[in-house]
């Protein structure tokens, strides 16, 4: 559990950036790089449930991902059904529900059948939520939730923040408070763009095999002390 001094968000977006160069680094080819990603994400998402997150959104594969080579993407593939199968188990012992967030279209038929296999057989859980976003871009949730409206009939009127959150990826799942980037580099990278609106970013140098659950708790150190005002004024400033 958490310090009882320490404040916790209650939805944790993560960018689990530097894989590959993790493993360039070392001289190993980039596939040992995705593979020690899937240790530490094992081992951050055991943490963020001891310290009380409610939801985790993990960064998998974007939709710029299919950019990279054919051998990479398909081993990522491959390496996604690996998790989803090997990972079944901690899941169940540890009571986290997985939902899917990304387009559909695109993922190997296999593929989507572990996902939506691991989704209905966890969906009961009320622990943390890891939320699995795979074939994901920021701009393409945007797309997908405005052209799902207009294929209901909505007016341009009818249209207001809450019913386009409600048309979102998982729309119920609260806007995410903290985003967390391995790897060096500060943008968004086309991560959580509408629930990430307000979100406090956390950057740190560590490439993501490198990130521990020690370095998750300095994040939520670094969290309680920023004064979050959503474009208000703070009169003690």
């Amino acid at each position: 559990m958490a310090p009882e001094t320490m404040t916790i968000p209650r939805h944790v977006g993560i960018i689990m950036d530097g894989n590959g160069r993790w493993a360039e680094s070392r001289g190993l080819a980039r596939s040992k790089g995705h593979r020690e990603g899937v240790t530490s994400a094992k081992a951050i998402v055991k943490k963020a449930a001891d310290l009380g997150i409610g939801y985790l959104s993990l960064y998998v594969f974007s939709t710029e991902n299919w950019k990279r080579t054919r051998e990479e993407v398909s081993f990522l593939m491959v390496l996604i059904k690996q998790y989803l199968k090997q990972e079944y188990q901690f899941y169940i012992d540890n009571r986290i529900r997985v939902i899917h967030s990304g387009r559909r279209e695109d993922l190997p038929a296999d593929v989507l059948k572990d996902i939506d296999m691991v989704v209905e057989q966890t969906k009961g859980f009320t622990g943390l939520t890891v939320n699995l976003l795979i074939n994901y871009g920021g701009k393409d949730e945007i797309v997908r939730a405005v052209r799902a409206l207009m294929e209901e009939g909505a007016a341009p009127g009818d249209i207001t923040e809450a019913l386009l959150d409600a048309h979102m990826d998982n729309g119920p799942l609260p806007p995410a408070d903290l985003i967390i980037r391995t790897g060096g580099d500060q943008r968004s990278s086309n991560f959580l763009l509408w629930s990430g609106a307000y979100s406090e970013y956390y950057y740190t140098d560590k490439l993501w095999p490198d990130f521990s659950p020690e370095d998750l708790e300095r994040a939520m150190e670094s969290f309680g002390k920023r004064n979050r005002r959503w474009g208000g004024y703070n009169a003690h400033e």
